[in-house]
């Protein structure tokens, strides 16, 4: 028996075009976005936006979001069209905003549920961080150690902290 999992990004997996190669080829692709576009009528074109730019608002936080959420979907429909079964996983999970697409997955939200609501979580964390000014920083193979002793480095430049450790 061999044992798999799901997984799902979070925000930064986001790039210009994403899904478009998907959606294009794959007709039950297509429908996901049409789906979502549908689902978001008069406040976004999601699907324009994720294919065609431009590129900062790719970027935002209140499109890509929706973007990742719905382009993994559309990828898990063309995947299950052709013989994929995601029930037969071991498990399914998410990075932070995958967290929600797994949810898709499991059934426990709608697509068209989620994308609203992950929208308009996009929209709160934009909005929070025009309200509060800041900044991120990744760092790639740093330890925490490493990543501690660059922000005591740069204290001195305001408050700065290691906030999130991805592993």
């Amino acid at each position: 028996m061999s044992r798999f999992a799901v997984m799902f990004p979070g925000q930064g997996a986001q790039f210009l075009g994403m899904g478009k190669d998907v959606a294009d080829a794959f007709p039950e692709a297509r429908e996901i976005f049409d789906r979502a576009d549908a689902a978001l009528a008069g406040d976004l074109e999601l699907s324009r936006i994720c294919f065609e730019g431009p590129e900062d608002r790719v970027n935002a936080t209140d499109v890509c979001q929706p973007g990742i959420l719905v382009t993994s979907i559309a990828i898990l429909a063309a995947l299950e069209k052709r013989g994929f079964d995601p029930t037969t996983a071991s498990m399914t999970a998410g990075l932070s905003l995958g967290e929600y697409t797994a949810h898709v997955l499991a059934g426990s939200l709608s697509l068209e549920d989620a994308v609203r609501l992950v929208r308009k979580r996009g929209c709160y964390m934009l909005e929070a961080s025009k309200a509060q000014p800041s900044g991120m920083l990744s760092l790639l193979g740093a330890d925490r150690a490493a990543a501690e002793a660059i922000a005591a480095e740069a204290a001195s430049a305001g408050i700065i902290a290691v906030a999130n450790l991805n592993a």
